[in-house]
């Protein structure tokens, strides 16, 4: 690129095309291209192997030796087994209910405890905000959770699957960050008009802040739906297992899966590769399936409070 002096007659200097700037020369594009191609294929190919396994007719399972990258004679046999009753299909109810409920008592408690804390003044609001600190610096062991989870009489019940790890430090630092961020003017204004806080943070607060609400909400989502470790602790019967739980014991642990875990224990059961590739599908289907919906929110919720100005 040239530039020119300002009487237009000669030029002052010359620049060189910066590869990956103006799109740079067809070599550097078919590299970037090539790249990202080969990164694409190491990221799908897993999942499709797993896909087509758990599709795959046993015949072509027992022929290749569980390992299947594209099934010859598709068949749902795997799902069919697992969904039609029995644990595996107990597990993805308790998961989407504990995902569901524990997701909306995150959100109002950190979205509630994060405003108080962005309002100048509130009682309390340094205290409170040096304990959340701590409690990110300071994690509690598994036998003091676990003693207190006991003494409220939560071992065994849905619940220690959510008011554990109901609350989110860092995710309630960041929804400070973005609610200390936003205009005082628009508050103060309809502070002086009447509006209580109710009302400042239901009209005004949560409108203006989808984008982060979106990214922490689906935060809580994630964990809820990934979490076992939990369910591994407080729970004690298999009906109550979560679906991370049935998949750590049958697919990690590699437990053979048979009577109490299908719909029909008496026949004949797809092979266990196949039934265990299944189970990972089924984990993995919602978290794909609510991710496109929140995808436009992610790249202005992942930059919360990191620019002010």
């Amino acid at each position: 690129m040239t530039i020119l002096s300002t009487t237009g007659r000669r030029p002052l200097h010359t620049y060189s095309a910066v590869p990956g700037q103006s799109g740079g020369s067809p070599v550097w594009r078919a590299g970037k291209s090539l790249i990202l191609l080969v990164c694409v294929i190491l990221v799908a190919l897993p999942f499709l192997a797993v896909l087509s396994t758990s599709l795959a007719d046993a015949a072509q399972i027992n022929k290749t030796g569980g390992f299947v990258l594209w099934p010859d004679h598709p068949t749902l046999d795997s799902y069919k087994a697992l969904l039609g009753g029995g644990l595996v299909s107990r597990a993805m109810l308790v998961s989407v209910g504990v995902t569901v409920v524990g997701t909306a008592i995150s959100l109002a408690a950190s979205i509630g405890l994060a405003y108080g804390l962005s309002r100048p003044g509130a009682y309390g609001q340094r205290t409170i905000l040096l304990l959340l600190v701590f409690s990110l610096l300071f994690v509690p062991g598994v036998i003091p959770s676990y003693l207190l989870v006991k003494q409220l009489g939560l071992i065994n019940s849905y619940w220690s699957l959510i008011l554990p790890t109901a609350v989110n430090a860092f995710n309630v630092i960041v929804l400070r960050s973005f609610f200390s961020s936003l205009p005082r003017e628009l508050i103060d204004a309809a502070r002086i008009d009447g509006a209580n806080e109710w009302r400042i943070l239901t009209r005004i607060v949560l409108p203006l802040s989808k984008a982060s609400i979106a990214v922490i909400g689906l935060f809580y989502a994630v964990t809820y739906w990934n979490a076992f470790f939990n369910a591994l602790v407080y729970i004690n019967q298999s009906v109550k297992w979560p679906l991370q739980l049935v998949l750590q014991t049958y697919v990690v642990n590699n437990a053979a899966i048979g009577q109490g875990q299908t719909s029909d224990p008496a026949a004949a059961l797809p092979p266990t590769v196949s039934l265990q590739a299944a189970i990972l599908i089924l984990s993995i289907v919602p978290i794909l399936v609510i991710y496109p919906f929140l995808q436009r929110h992610m790249n202005k919720g992942v930059m919360i409070g990191a620019v002010k100005g």
